[in-house]
């Protein structure tokens, strides 16, 4: 682990980051490099080629993106200096953005590239100047076999989730990709997991690579407890301030911490919260002594019932009430998984650990439990019904207080002048209204909708129909639309390859697709049923191993005899 002079975990400063890149990190909110950040940050920006397992979650974004910008000399080339291959248009915009945030004060030019999106615009980015391409791999080399993507000039290129685009066919593309590259180049691989595909592309292209491989350092005994019960919760990015509301709302916490990135997270996810009635206090880097006593005491005096804190702020704090801990986002490294969850579950107290996950950090998730030898079980997100009938429970469970206190005396007037002119029953169900709605019960609520981690299926649901074997008569799956490619098994067709294309060329990306049939002379694939047109003239724009293929919706079988 990289350490300060001091002793201390390294800073942005200590990696030597220019001051622009330092002024906008700090801007953003970030206090400190993660783990893959620290150990990424100086080979790279050496110029040495990296071979790196790190899932999404870690930052290893900024990993890559800092040390680029780091070593670009400012705008000017034509072509781009740096080219990062991603396996989807969705990790193609993120990554972009990311640069574009980071690099903003450098003036640095960010092009992402990739299906989908009109290729007019492209070309004229293109012709501009860019010096970072973010491309699917199947885009850049269509620009590539143009003559509209230069790469004389490049100097960095980096293979983002690269096991996810081998899992999705690209590896062709890969390897014609990098076969068009300056030989001097810096090659940076970032992977999840390292097969022995993996290892054979380091093999052949990355040159003494410094290795990283994060989350397989065993943790240190007794650090985890049994008496934490852990549970994660797959939620989209965009409904997560809702799905961390509906599980305060479902566990009740007497008092909770809320780990956040940044501290303009911590800031944003305070004010919502205190906006759903939570009582939320934020706490981070950015606040002096004084604030971050002031709120401690209202945690600890039980006039705030919610932190909402960074890593680096609430190192060293020991809350006795404290009963749950909330990851909004997977911790960037299972160590700090760890640390987190045991702020509860101390002297023998039972306590709660909740993570948000995005589909696409699920696999960090598992990368936790091989490191701390604990399930975390992955579970449904409560419904609009489970919300009511936790609120019904709190109603009566309130109400069942109040009759024990024995303090009902002044009341029996109303109600006695109420009976005289109602049932009884009605008058207790009318009271039972009021104390359940002046709770907060009646609220507008709205599903959340589910969604799947972020994986290639490789066998249930996608298979090879058997030469001669009769395909039975099957509807697809509710909502779905089954596509018919006149590409199969005699073109060497393989799933991956149909995911790879749907994903590269559509807004679709490998979870959204469903079943996939292989026969001899042509394959089935089952796409959302909206999103199935979209896919269809896509793919009339693409090949597929060097064939472009008729795409068209599944007609009736005897249409096909």
């Amino acid at each position: 682990m990289t350490m300060n002079e001091t002793g201390g975990e390294a800073t942005f400063a200590d990696l030597g980051l220019r001051p622009e890149l330092l002024q906008v990190l700090s801007a953003l909110g970030y206090e400190e490099p993660t783990p893959i950040q620290r150990e990424a940050i100086p080979p790279l920006v050496e110029g040495r080629d990296l071979l790196g397992q790190a899932a999404t979650g870690t930052g290893k974004t900024a990993a890559f993106a800092l040390p680029v910008l780091q070593r670009m000399a400012g705008p000017g080339a034509a072509g781009p200096v740096t080219l990062v291959l991603v396996p989807t248009r969705e990790l193609a915009i993120q990554v972009s953005e990311a640069f574009h945030r980071y690099g903003r004060e450098m003036g640095a030019r960010v092009l992402p590239i990739y299906g989908g999106a009109p290729i007019g615009r492209q070309l004229q980015a293109l012709k501009r100047g860019v010096d970072v391409v973010v491309a699917t791999p199947g885009r850049a080399l269509d620009h590539i076999g143009r003559g509209t993507l230069d790469l004389e000039s490049l100097r960095t290129v980096v293979l983002d989730e690269a096991d996810e685009m081998l899992d999705m066919g690209f590896a062709d593309d890969i390897e014609a990709i990098l076969a068009s590259t300056p030989e001097d180049r810096q090659t940076v691989l970032f992977s999840a997991t390292l097969p022995p595909r993996i290892d054979g592309i380091a093999r052949r292209h990355l040159n003494d690579p410094v290795r990283i491989e994060m989350g397989h350092k065993a943790a240190e005994g007794g650090q985890t407890t049994p008496l934490v019960e852990q549970s994660a919760y797959l939620v989209a990015r965009a409904h997560k301030p809702a799905a961390l509301g509906r599980l305060l709302d479902i566990e009740a916490p007497a008092a909770a911490i809320v780990f956040c990135r940044t501290r303009d997270e911590v800031d944003q996810l305070t004010e919502t919260m205190n906006g759903r009635g939570h009582r939320a206090e934020a706490l981070h880097g950015g606040m002096d002594q004084e604030q971050r006593d002031r709120v401690m005491s209202r945690v600890r005096g039980g006039t705030a019932d919610l932190l909402i804190a960074t890593d680096v702020a609430a190192r060293g704090l020991d809350i006795e009430q404290l009963t749950h801990v909330v990851n909004y986002n997977v911790p960037s490294a299972p160590e700090a998984y760890v640390h987190r969850i045991g702020r509860v579950g101390r002297a023998g107290r039972e306590g709660v650990a909740l993570t948000l996950a995005e589909p696409r950090e699920h696999r960090m998730l598992k990368a936790i439990e091989r490191v701390t030898g604990q399930r975390i079980s992955v579970e449904r997100l409560p419904t609009v019904a489970d919300l009511q009938a936790r609120r019904m429970e709190l109603t009566r469970a309130a109400l069942e207080e109040c009759l024990l206190q024995d303090d009902l005396g002044p009341f029996h007037v109303v109600v006695e002048s109420l009976t005289d002119e109602f049932d009884l029953m009605e008058v207790a169900l009318a009271a039972v209204k009021l104390a359940h709605e002046s709770s907060g019960a009646a609220l507008d609520e709205q599903e959340i909708p589910e969604v799947a981690p972020r994986t290639v299926d490789k066998g249930r649901g996608r298979r090879e129909a058997g030469p001669g074997r009769e395909r039975a008569a099957r509807a697809p799956a509710g909502g779905m639309a089954r596509l018919f490619f006149s590409l199969g098994r005699s073109a060497g067709i393989r799933p991956q390859d149909l995911v790879g294309a749907i994903a590269g060329e559509s807004s679709l990306s490998g979870r959204d697709i469903g079943a996939i049939e292989i026969a001899d002379r042509f394959s089935l694939v089952e796409v959302p049923q909206d999103a199935a047109d979209e896919v269809i003239a896509a793919l009339r724009r693409t090949t597929i191993k060097g064939r472009r293929p008729t795409v068209r919706r599944e007609r009736d079988m005897r249409e096909r005899r």
